[in-house]
């Protein structure tokens, strides 16, 4: 369970690293994706081994992944957020 653990760590920290070299413009600042990717690695771990019980590394792993990229995906903005005007904005 601990190999698990430091596994869904680490394979939480590349998806973050990742989307952070990727998508600069539309995430914040690094110090805020990559814990969110290994946070979210390491409870998408936890459950997908409570939910399978003993299963298989490559099954942890494919339900940590999938919820580290949940995770990442609601630090997203939206593409033009810099150009978007609010109703308060002197014409």
């Amino acid at each position: 369970m601990l190999f698990e653990a430091i596994s869904a760590a680490i394979l939480g920290l590349a998806l973050a690293w990742a989307a952070a070299h990727r998508l600069p413009h539309r995430l914040p600042a690094r110090i805020m994706v990559l814990p969110t990717g290994a946070a979210g690695a390491l409870f998408g771990a936890f459950v997908t081994h409570t939910a399978l019980g003993a299963a298989s590394l490559p099954l942890v792993l494919l339900g940590s992944a999938t919820l580290a990229a949940a995770a990442l995906s609601l630090l997203l903005r939206p593409a033009g957020a810099g150009a978007l005007r609010g109703s308060s904005a002197p014409a």
